[in-house]
């Protein structure tokens, strides 16, 4: 969606706010629904969830790809994110489930290094398309794609049950509610929930407007933004995995700060970039790719050990109701921010770095504070069967 940008505010006549309100849509069903399924998603074998969910954000993905208006995109928005959003930390939930904690970083940093390579493949792709045919191709691309991952997952995913063992059969409402109580208020939950929004600000906030900026300001063509991701997407998909093992041999929270410290200097250059050569300028939005994501794989790594295997799929789903809010009003936020001036260009964009970077400084401080439930090399019992399944 957010390489679309241009394209979208010129298509629709829409405003940078209104923009990111279609952004926006995406990450506030998500974490509703990312809320909701906290009460139930620890009661179900982990592939039937995985399968439900991605039915239902492929027929999302399929609704943007026909909404003839703004409306109905900023709807079809709202149903892709009502199960993307969940998707993404039963993803994650899976990974705890699986991998050891000493080998949690370099697996989280090898799942996430797919997103590196669709940013490759897939948005120069599909920025081709929306240039050529038209925006809704790419919807229809990541559709068909999808309806193709779907099957594969029918077929090759194991039954993953071995959380179930923990979980009573018949819980009432209240109860569940008083365990989700509990679990959130834990502290080092609670820690780790705030960690995670700060971290979203910390790049949501910038995120959805680089492409606009880039055009606007710096002086790149809507034909050359595929390059942004191009080289950016090929930068991660080694910098991920690497990051994911330094992460396990030095400490996902002292990865983390390095990472994290080198991103604020990049956050600051990519917020106030004037118009340079192209070269110049992938270079800086390459180097951005790479400290966002670097900071990621520790922080996504850390908060997964930071609570025990029988809650980790409602804990998670709570953790990606947080992140999806946080990204949600981050983008929003920035929208009232930026302006746009009477040439064309982006106004305020430098502020909103100035809040990503002091919501990056808050991480730093929490991330001492997180706690990782499991001693290193130590599977539980039941993760041990598990990992024989898969």
């Amino acid at each position: 969606m957010m390489p679309l940008g241009p394209q979208l505010m010129r298509v629709f006549e829409i405003s940078p706010q209104e923009f990111g309100f279609i952004v926006s849509a995406y990450t506030f069903s998500a974490g509703i629904t990312g809320f909701l399924s906290a009460f139930f998603i620890d009661k179900f074998d982990r592939r039937t969830a995985l399968l439900f969910l991605y039915s239902g954000f492929t027929i999302g993905t399929f609704l943007c790809g026909i909404a003839p208006t703004y409306l109905t995109l900023v709807l079809a928005r709202i149903v892709a994110g009502g199960f993307g959003g969940v998707l993404g930390a039963l993803i994650f939930a899976v990974i705890g489930d699986c991998i050891p904690e000493e080998r949690r970083g370099a697996a989280t940093g090898t799942v996430m290094s797919a997103f590196s390579i669709a940013s490759v493949a897939g948005v120069p792709i599909g920025l081709y398309l929306a240039n050529h045919f038209g925006w809704h191709f790419p919807f229809f691309m990541l559709a068909a794609l999808s309806a193709v991952a779907l099957t594969l997952a029918y077929k090759e995913l194991p039954s993953m049950r071995g959380h179930l063992q923990t979980h009573a059969s018949h819980e009432t409402p209240l109860e569940a509610i008083q365990k989700l109580y509990a679990l959130v208020s834990t502290p080092n939950h609670r820690n780790a929930l705030l960690f995670m929004m700060l971290l979203m600000v910390g790049g949501f906030t910038v995120i959805p407007y680089i492409s606009p900026y880039f055009v606007a300001n710096v002086g790149m063509s809507e034909s050359e933004l595929p390059l942004i991701y191009f080289f950016g997407g090929a930068a991660t998909i080694f910098t991920s995995r690497f990051v994911g093992h330094l992460a396990d041999r030095f400490g996902k929270a002292k990865v983390f700060t390095f990472m994290s410290l080198s991103s604020i200097a990049v956050i600051y250059a990519i917020t106030n970039v004037p118009q340079v050569p192209l070269v110049l300028a992938l270079m800086i939005t390459t180097l951005f790719m790479i400290t966002m994501n670097g900071r990621l794989v520790p922080a996504v790594a850390l908060v997964t050990s930071s609570v025990e295997p029988k809650s980790r799929g409602s804990f998670m789903s709570i953790n990606s109701s947080a992140q999806q809010l946080a990204s949600g009003a981050s983008s929003f936020v920035a929208g009232l921010i930026v302006g746009k001036a009477a040439d064309g260009t982006m106004t305020n964009y430098h502020l909103v770095g100035l809040l990503a970077i002091g919501a990056t400084i808050l991480c730093l401080f929490l991330v001492q504070r997180i706690r990782l439930i499991e001693e290193v090399g130590k599977v539980p019992v039941q993760e041990t069967a598990l990992l024989k399944d898969v």
